[in-house]
């Protein structure tokens, strides 16, 4: 996940910290240097790394903090303040035009960022706020492109408007827009061509699109498993095409995440969105206090009640708590639960939103590859669960020897994993059980 590597030494460098009861001007300018070098093998910009150093510094090293009652505290809620600062203080969201105008976003980057999958999961977006999005297909370079983004289109029912790859891009805009006025779209995304690097003909393209049709606001999408490259090409666009706002991809499988905590100083645009997954549902609004909040593994639970909001169903949670309270919860029902904690990010997700499960989750004794094998074995007792009958799922109490070694050959496992499953089963069930009776009424919301 992503700040992974950063989390982890910071939560080592704060424990130091909190650990002494006074602290010297020595003791925290080696904090800040242990710092320094966190964020720098986190690949953040050299430049962004010393403002940022300098920053705490002047604020860390003063009468108030060094005779405050919790000096330490008071370092990290200056570090964190300070990173809030550094990724842009507040959440921006993309300018729309009023009314029923049409808002035309034009989608800029290099290939190999996700720009074309990014197009469709941001029409998605807009269009559950009420809009009518039209997607355009300008990219008539690569090899599928258009094909892709009415794939995508599609899953998102989002109308997608092409002309072919035989059309000047610049043509197929105006064309969308004009199609777009005709047919009530109030929301243009034009999906352009990327390039393996940045060259003058691409942004001679982009530029001509620029001056052929009103473009209200242009979105730069960087990968941010690229790192500082990713700066780079996002300082680039913005000097040579101009931007309004970036759209960090692959956010969730970048450890580092120093792009994400570079772009905004370097180029002086905001992230407007970070791409937390391959689903066209994951595309997440960027918060930088709640960011921040993630890289110093405070979590990020007000994001964490958002997806749930989004993504459960809350008629069903409210049956499988019912369940829960009358020891009623079978199979079945835990299968549900696995799916719609999948459909929120998977385990490792969501204990990365988890205060004091974040990065490593070195607080609680869980490793990455723990993460990852607790991930696996929930696969597994779902394929033993998948090899039941119905009636064995709803009534675990059928499942006899006989039935528990046709449901291991079935899942290909051996028989004594049933067994431990069915009692792990068990236990959970009475975990939950008591777990709803002690909560308070409407307390217990996630079913799993």
């Amino acid at each position: 996940m992503a700040f992974d590597s950063l989390t982890e030494k910071l939560q080592n460098i704060f424990k130091n910290l909190r650990s002494k009861g006074r602290l010297t001007e020595e003791d925290v300018k080696e904090a800040l240097k242990e710092i320094k070098r966190a964020l720098l093998a986190a690949d953040v910009n050299f430049k962004v790394v010393k403002d940022f150093i300098k920053n705490v510094q002047e604020r860390a090293v003063g009468q108030d903090v060094m005779n405050g009652l919790n000096p330490g505290q008071m370092v990290i809620k200056i570090v964190n303040e300070e990173l809030v600062s550094l990724m842009g203080s507040e959440t921006t969201e993309i300018k729309l035009q009023p009314g029923s105008a049409v808002t035309v976003i034009l989608m800029a980057g290099l290939q190999g960022a996700g720009k074309t999958t990014t197009t469709a999961k941001l029409a998605g977006k807009y269009k559950l706020k009420g809009k009518k999005p039209l997607l355009a297909a300008c990219d008539v370079y690569r090899p599928a492109a258009i094909k892709q983004l009415q794939v995508n289109g599609g899953k998102q029912g989002v109308e997608v408007f092409s002309m072919g790859e035989n059309h000047r891009p610049a043509d197929i805009a105006k064309a969308a827009l004009e199609h777009a006025r005709k047919n009530g779209n109030n929301l243009v995304i034009l999906d352009t061509a990327g390039r393996l690097h940045i060259d003058e003909d691409m942004m001679a393209e982009l530029q001509e699109i620029k001056d052929t049709i009103d473009v209200h606001q242009t979105i730069l999408v960087i990968d941010a498993m690229t790192g500082q490259d990713a700066v780079n090409v996002a300082k680039d666009f913005n000097e040579k095409v101009g931007i309004d706002g970036v759209i960090v991809t692959k956010l969730d499988g970048d450890t580092r995440g120093g792009a994400a905590l570079s772009v905004k100083a370097v180029t002086g645009k905001p992230i407007l969105y970070v791409g937390m997954g391959e689903k066209l549902s994951d595309l997440e609004q960027f918060y930088p206090d709640r960011m921040a909040s993630r890289i110093l593994g405070m979590g990020d639970v007000l994001t964490l009640i958002e997806k749930a909001e989004a993504e459960i169903d809350e008629d069903k949670a409210r049956q499988m708590t019912q369940k829960m309270k009358k020891n009623q919860f079978d199979f079945d029902d835990f299968l549900e639960s696995t799916k719609q904690m999948k459909s929120m990010g998977g385990l490792g997700s969501i204990m990365s939103m988890m205060p004091g499960l974040g990065g490593m989750g070195k607080m609680k004794g869980l490793s990455e590859d723990q993460t990852a094998q607790a991930e696996k074995s929930m696969a597994r007792m779902e394929a033993m669960i998948y090899s039941m009958t119905p009636k064995e799922r709803q009534n675990p109490d059928l499942l006899n020897p006989s039935r528990k070694h046709r449901i291991a050959k079935g899942a290909g496992v051996d028989i004594s994993e049933v067994n431990r499953m069915v009692k792990q089963f068990n236990e959970m069930k009475k975990m939950m059980k008591m777990f709803t009776k002690s909560g308070k009424k409407g307390r217990f919301r996630m079913p799993f």
